[in-house]
């Protein structure tokens, strides 16, 4: 049998005395496997357990059985959700190294997550997310008493850019970010919105005059009963703008116009953007539309498929660490080859004893006897 304990290598173990009686790495699979078959809660870890020891013995020990959920939650509750996100990035390492294209930048709040007996805020946290590789690269806690402009940074901090475009919404737009990227030789595409005052009334007043030469593409999406169309214009234009306002690497502005219909209803919106590359039309297009994958194929995955928008763990690190769990879940069965949505394979992991063990082969480590 593998040394199942070097998985989770680097990890202290929390707890003390006899509450170390089952193996932190063992609790953590355990852990991890009923997140993979569809379980949310710490009772049940705990279940599945129970349920599935014949098939957990083939690779763990579990020379004292089964841990109970009361286990289960200490573990996540002492935890420290720092060194959990570093094994995380570790571990995340060998798969994200040749991940190239867009990184985008979000953050999400664990709306159960909030205590009434401490007064304490929901847990908000920032998200990193490879769109094109569907995986999820890092996330990090805001603090209670701030919000994403001092996250984002920290993230960032610990991801590899060089050669990769940034996305953020507005509220990560901030002259310190787009630094940052750039030092750490990546790319970005920022959302700009009134945040940045007198810079977003600049670059909107200027696309959006008929006078202004721009280049433009034209997208048109049909599928469920809806028409959108998003028009993408451009401009370099702007030794202007950066002589007011001397943003870092700013080499063009953007904008992308959208239009929807549905039925009788017709709807629109216009976005602008800050570039720190002269991109084409098309690629801005395709830029800005593969933000939203972090909405569409990553936080609506963990509130719809996950029920993590209902999670109620409050204590402690609980709900951050159970957070990274998730993703860890979510990158290991998209890492999974096989064809299927995120809902099927979960399910398919729950009834398939040989397809868990599949999904686990991420980890060279862990062999079944």
């Amino acid at each position: 049998m593998a040394e199942h304990e070097e998985i989770f290598e680097g990890l202290d173990d929390p707890r003390t005395g006899n509450a170390k009686l089952h193996s932190l790495h063992e609790v953590l699979i355990i852990a991890l496997c009923t997140v993979l078959c569809g379980g949310e809660t710490c009772a049940d870890m705990a279940l599945f357990g129970r349920s599935k020891r014949d098939f957990l013995q083939e690779f763990l020990r579990l020379e004292h059985g089964i841990p109970s959920h009361d286990t289960f939650s200490r573990v996540f509750r002492l935890l420290d959700p720092q060194r959990f996100h570093l094994w995380f990035l570790g571990f995340m390492q060998r798969f994200s190294e040749n991940c190239q294209g867009v990184i985008a930048i979000d953050g999400k709040t664990l709306r159960r997550s909030f205590d009434r007996a401490s007064a304490a805020s929901p847990l908000h946290l920032v998200s990193a997310w490879a769109t094109d590789q569907r995986l999820v690269l890092g996330q990090i806690a805001v603090d209670s008493k701030s919000n994403e402009i001092t996250a984002v940074p920290k993230l960032l901090e610990l991801l590899s850019l060089k050669g990769r475009t940034v996305t953020a919404d507005a509220i990560s737009c901030q002259r310190k970010i787009a630094q940052q990227v750039l030092e750490q030789g990546g790319d970005y595409v920022l959302a700009l919105k009134g945040n940045q005052g007198t810079l977003h009334d600049d670059v909107r007043r200027f696309l959006d005059d008929p006078e202004t030469a721009l280049t433009s593409a034209v997208e048109l999406d049909k599928g469920h009963g809806r028409i959108e169309t998003r028009t993408a214009s451009l401009s370099t234009d702007i030794a202007w703008l950066q002589e007011t306002h001397d943003w870092p690497g700013l080499k063009a502005v953007g904008k992308i116009a959208r239009r929807r219909e549905a039925g009788d209803k017709t709807s629109s919106e216009t976005a602008y953007y800050l570039l720190s590359q002269t991109l084409a039309p098309e690629r801005f297009n395709a830029v800005a539309r593969s933000h939203w994958g972090i909405e569409n194929q990553l936080h609506w995955v963990l509130d719809v498929i996950m029920d993590e928008d209902q999670a109620r763990n409050r204590k402690d690190h609980g709900p951050e660490n159970l957070a990274l769990l998730r993703k860890l879940a979510l990158n290991l069965a998209k890492l999974e080859p096989s064809k299927g949505s995120m809902r099927g394979k979960l399910k398919r992991a729950g009834w398939d004893n040989a397809f868990l063990a599949q999904i686990l082969t991420q980890f060279p480590k862990l062999q079944m006897r």
